[in-house]
């Protein structure tokens, strides 16, 4: 059964929120670079996740950037409605959805502001579109699906790769509040005719990552000339794709992705957290198991695994299949911008050091 349409949308104007973050400006940049017809609204809160510096010196011509929140009604009705121009096409506009809370250290000091922005924001964009005749692309994580057994264990469930047929089971805030608003984008698409697509993808990896994130914090201790600190045993697996090509499979479900469907994006990236460490420590000529072991986080998942059949059948394939070229890259961006990074890595680690507790 195809999950592709035969014709792909012909999209000249999004909104897309969230579009100062990690993933978000990176989608904003790669759209510019690679779309020429495109012109983009970039609504974004610009809470600490967001810097305005990685839209800076984007042709205005193009880009617009709007600050407020995806849960404030009357503006993001406005700018919906705004998407469309007498004349155009239908489908000639989408809503990108980026917005979210995404730190799960942070969801556990503030469930409530995970709940708020991830979900209640989610539902405001939704009734925005239904209204408009908008199309609405909400992206979501692979983290909503709980987590699996580790490959080799034995355990029930040990080869599985998440699907789109995998039930929901998260175990975090943040999992919870992201698993919440792909079911509420369901609902406005059954109930109210709401036009969407949904995506759920593995762990992103590249340029403008906020450094409270593992592999930034690691990049820029590392740029520092400190340890790496590594949560418990690191046998968590992540399942990680560069940001680009997210990005690229994003646009692959803008052209030819199904209404009402959900597609799982992933670059067959699993390792470990602790493989990640290694891997990085050899990049700065260090001794690969030069590193300390902090306490775990609460509720850590276990392994998250990708089966990205249903957005390969789009037509979209990885270009960063070699991870260690992909981390050498991010680490020389972290290393060329170290005026991005550094007051919010002290502040992000002013936070992590009260909690964290060296085991070694």
């Amino acid at each position: 059964m195809s999950i592709a349409l035969d014709r792909p949308r012909r999209i000249t104007r999004l909104l897309v929120t969230g579009g100062a973050g990690f993933i978000g400006s990176n989608f904003v940049h790669r759209t510019l670079a690679t779309r020429p017809d495109v012109r983009i609204t970039v609504l974004d809160a610009m809470t600490y996740a967001a810097n305005p510096a990685n839209l800076a010196g984007l042709d205005a011509a193009r880009v617009e950037v709007v600050e407020g929140s995806v849960c404030d009604a009357a503006l993001v009705d406005r700018l919906v409605g705004e998407l469309k121009s007498p004349g155009e096409d239908e489908g000639a506009a989408a809503v990108v959805h980026f917005a979210a809370e995404s730190h799960n250290d942070n969801a556990l000091r503030d469930p409530l502001r995970f709940v708020r922005t991830n979900t209640e924001g989610t539902a405001v964009l939704a009734g925005a579109c239904v209204r408009h005749g908008v199309h609405l692309h909400h992206i979501s994580t692979d983290e909503v699906f709980g987590d699996l057994p580790l490959r080799g264990s034995g355990q029930p469930g040990s080869e599985d790769r998440f699907t789109v047929a995998t039930p929901y089971n998260p175990s975090s805030v943040y999992s919870a509040s992201k698993a919440s608003a792909d079911h509420l984008v369901r609902a406005f698409v059954r109930s109210h005719g709401l036009s969407a697509t949904i995506s759920n993808c593995s762990n992103n990896y590249g340029p403008r990552q906020h450094p409270e994130k593992f592999l930034p914090r690691q990049i820029t201790g590392l740029l520092d000339e400190e340890t790496p600190r590594l949560y418990g045993t690191g046998e968590n697996v992540r399942d990680w794709i560069h940001v680009d090509d997210h990005n690229d499979a994003v646009w692959a479900i803008l052209d030819r992705g199904v209404a009402g469907e959900t597609y799982l994006i992933g670059a067959d990236g699993e390792r470990s957290n602790l493989e990640c460490v290694r891997a990085l420590n050899l990049l700065f000529g260090r001794d690969a198991d030069d590193f300390v072991h902090v306490t775990d986080r609460p509720g850590h998942d276990l392994r998250y695994a990708i089966d990205p059949s249903s957005v390969a059948a789009l037509g979209w394939t990885p270009r960063y299949t070699d991870f260690a070229a992909g981390l050498a890259a991010t680490v020389d961006w972290y290393r060329d911008n170290r005026a991005w990074w550094e007051t919010s890595r002290k502040d992000a680690e002013l936070i992590y050091r009260a909690a964290e507790k060296i085991l070694d």
